[in-house]
């Protein structure tokens, strides 16, 4: 395949000669000598240096630089003719124009996964530390109401936990849902003031 010619058999033929340049571009120079024409594994030589120099710069993670560069290289392969890489970086115009437009669009996507994968990071740390906490606060509640409270209110108090309504907990317990109530206000009005005197003391 003459890779000099202009893109134009669809993405099959784009996608064939991807793997080839990517492979040049991240390769050693052995690669880069079977792979491609010298004047052309000249030109991704000097277009990977531009690349991870932009990496560097926006201070992109070195473990992500090589698949920016591919990333970059399959746009251009889509959109540049590879006849015109060597002087993409010594001439102004639309092909230069297209490799700069590649270079950003992979840096502000690899910024934003980033920024993304870091903000998850501190949801999931956040939410396991609310998840400790609450832990923490419910043992700290049923070591009081095995100290403070009676079995039955110690039941009554879980089955309210638990989302059980008064008349469920009235039904199961076999009383009045205007009983539970009362039994339910005072023990939590114990559990209350035993936490409270805890914290003080």
């Amino acid at each position: 395949m003459d890779m000099s010619k202009p893109i134009a058999n669809g993405k099959r033929v784009v996608g064939m000669m991807a793997a080839m340049v990517i492979g040049t571009a991240a390769g050693p120079t052995e690669a880069r000598a079977s792979y491609a024409p010298a004047s052309n594994s000249a030109a991704i030589g000097e277009l990977t240096r531009y690349c991870q120099a932009c990496w560097r710069n926006a201070r992109l993670p070195a473990d992500r630089w090589n698949d920016c560069t591919q990333q970059v290289f399959t746009r251009l392969l889509e959109n540049v003719q590879m006849e015109k890489w060597g002087v993409l970086l010594k001439s102004e115009g639309e092909e230069k124009t297209e490799f700069l437009r590649a270079i950003d669009a992979v840096k502000k996507r690899t910024q934003r996964d980033r920024r993304h994968g870091e903000l998850t990071q501190d949801v999931s740390d956040r939410r396991q530390g609310l998840e400790a906490n609450l832990r923490e606060r419910r043992e700290s509640v049923k070591l009081a109401a095995a100290e403070v409270l009676s079995d039955r209110q110690q039941k009554i108090v879980a089955m309210s936990a638990e989302g059980y309504p008064v008349p469920e907990i009235a039904d199961e317990l076999g009383t009045t849902p205007e009983r539970i109530s009362d039994e339910k206000y005072k023990a939590i009005r114990k559990l209350r003031l035993h936490l409270r005197s805890d914290v003080d003391a």
